[in-house]
């Protein structure tokens, strides 16, 4: 008799999904607050840091748009467990090198890593969601985002202590620390049926019909290319108006903190409440609003213009609990993330570097901050569009 995958307990599946989402973003975040020492370490210029800040929107993009076909090849756990191993293995390595070349392969590589997890954990917490939906969106969504402010407030003040490479390393070793549990549940679910890995797709189905699931896209593309500019950037247009590289840093964890009580609170906002709109208009409010301190006064009320823009950031988790609050089926679940992270990776990764080409043309910010600003309105759309309960398993099913 073989066994199933539903005896997992309510805390090994608690586990589990913390341990790999405080893993899926420091290899991002944790770039940022020491890049101006990274590029002087390596000897590269702005265009090229550009590139290198473009690059986990690019590699969540393509290789997560592989990961539902890599689920139905190996299971949904397998596939976290060895997109998680190579993370860590390539973090570790990149913060030993400075060839230039080898350290955007191996940042490629790890994000490549993350991207798998990134795609496939929402649909594993669909199949091993216990009878309250919300528990485990809301572990997720909140370890995701104390991971990335972890990223980004440690980094600076580990470089200053051990160097850049070390302070950049550690969040390999992390990864590795994390690895053990998920290893136990891949072979778990090879020695057993893997009931949690999504059955081969319909061919007739096609997720971009849904109007949820394009506007959910959207939504999701906007406000990850906010976020990979800000790992990116923001503590360099910090630093570049006088803030020390610790302050800088502590700003964008600032940001990125913010969405902790966002992943802890709306999950439930979206269970309970008939429509999101009014979250949704405010996010865009203090989008314009952070932006335009920023643009502005950026060293008068810094933590100002960081909280308003860390508050437009709840977006972010919004759009990754609506995943699974608006599918009913985990297959559909997993085409649902298959489509909206791949394909919105992709348009957010042009954030980060086109930020670094206007930036390197202007010698200033203000430029690619207005650009950032009008992004507000397809922002605002996206975000209306997905605020009513609608499901896209019913939008496909009747289109």
């Amino acid at each position: 008799m073989k066994r199933s995958h539903k005896p997992m307990t309510g805390a090994v599946a608690i586990l589990a999904t913390a341990l790999i989402a405080i893993n899926l973003r420091p290899g991002a975040t944790s770039i940022g607050p020491v890049l101006e020492e990274v590029t002087a370490g390596l000897g590269i210029g702005s265009g090229t840091a550009g590139i290198l800040t473009g690059l986990p929107g690019l590699c969540f993009g393509l290789v997560g748009a592989t990961a539902v076909g890599i689920s139905r090849r190996i299971g949904v756990t397998t596939g976290i467990a060895a997109g998680l191993a190579l993370a860590g293995t390539c973090l570790v390595l990149r913060g030993l090198t400075d060839v230039p070349w080898l350290f955007l392969v191996l940042s490629a590589l790890a994000l490549a890593g993350m991207a798998v997890g990134n795609v496939m954990v929402p649909a594993w917490m669909k199949a091993h969601a216990p009878s309250d939906n919300v528990l485990l969106p809301t572990v997720y969504g909140t370890t995701l985002i104390v991971g990335g402010t972890l990223g980004s407030a440690l980094t600076a003040p580990a470089a200053a202590q051990v160097g850049w490479g070390p302070a950049l390393a550690m969040w390999g070793v992390l990864a590795l620390v994390s690895l053990p549990l998920w290893a136990w549940l891949a072979v778990r679910e090879r020695s057993s049926r893997p009931a949690e890995a999504p059955a081969p797709p319909d061919p007739t189905l096609r997720i971009y019909r849904s109007r949820t699931a394009v506007a959910l896209t959207t939504l999701f593309a906007v406000q990850s290319m906010h976020a990979y500019v800000q790992f990116g950037w923001l503590p360099q247009i910090y630093r570049d108006a006088g803030l020390s590289p610790g302050y800088a840093g502590a700003m964008l964890a600032t940001v990125t903190s913010c969405g902790i009580a966002g992943a802890l609170l709306m999950p439930t906002v979206i269970d309970r409440s008939p429509s999101l709109a009014p979250w949704m208009l405010g996010f865009a409010v203090a989008m314009l609003g952070g932006y335009l301190g920023l643009v502005t006064i950026p060293a008068t009320l810094p933590w100002l213009w960081a909280l308003l823009l860390g508050f437009s950031g709840l977006a972010f988790p919004t759009t990754l609990a609506l995943l699974t609050a608006r599918t009913h089926d985990r297959r559909i679940t997993a085409r649902l993330s298959g489509f909206v992270q791949p394909v919105g990776y992709l348009l957010a990764a042009l954030g980060p570097v086109t930020v670094g080409l206007l930036h390197a043309a202007t010698d200033s910010w203000t430029i690619p901050i207005l650009l950032l600003m009008s992004t507000v309105v397809p922002f605002t759309w996206a975000g209306l569009r997905v605020s009513r309960p609608v499901y896209v398993d019913d939008e496909l099913a009747t289109g």
